[in-house]
């Protein structure tokens, strides 16, 4: 299985982030802008949290709340589970499955690296097998009567 560092390569290596004293609004924008759905939160080049387009939703625009007064660092959750990039995909899919993360941090010595949404493990996932069916298919032509 593919591990956490061959998925991040796959990706553009942007980070995009905010501070925790950035107003809801910047998160938002920079979600849109990047066409993403969380964005992490770093202090001081700390991981602090992560907020989502669903934290937004919940606990900005369901309690009339203002997103341009509003504190990224009120409404995000702190203190995010991370994954390392020697760690396979298999395991992070299966920890998202069953804490029902979309995202996952991805810390190298205590220093953030990038993130992993269930979309990168699912794309992975996919290459791999198609990989397989290309295998398969090779040594099935090679070794029949015919090939």
């Amino acid at each position: 299985m593919t591990t956490v560092r061959s998925a991040l390569a796959q990706k553009s290596g942007t980070l995009i982030h905010v501070r925790s004293a950035d107003m809801v609004i910047e998160a938002l924008r920079r979600m849109r802008d990047s066409r993403v759905r969380s964005v992490l939160v770093i202090d001081d080049d700390m991981l602090i949290g992560i907020v989502t387009q669903g934290d937004c939703a919940i606990k900005v625009l369901l309690p009339g709340l203002d997103a341009k007064q509003t504190p990224v660092g009120q409404v995000m959750t702190g203190s995010p589970v991370t994954i390392k990039p020697d760690d396979q995909l298999d395991a992070c899919m299966a920890m998202m499955a069953a804490r029902g993360f979309r995202h996952l941090p991805v810390l190298d010595a205590g220093k953030v690296v990038g993130v992993i949404s269930i979309g990168d493990v699912v794309k992975n996932i996919i290459r791999d097998l198609e990989h397989n069916v290309d295998d398969l298919m090779g040594y099935i032509m090679k070794d029949s009567p015919g090939g």
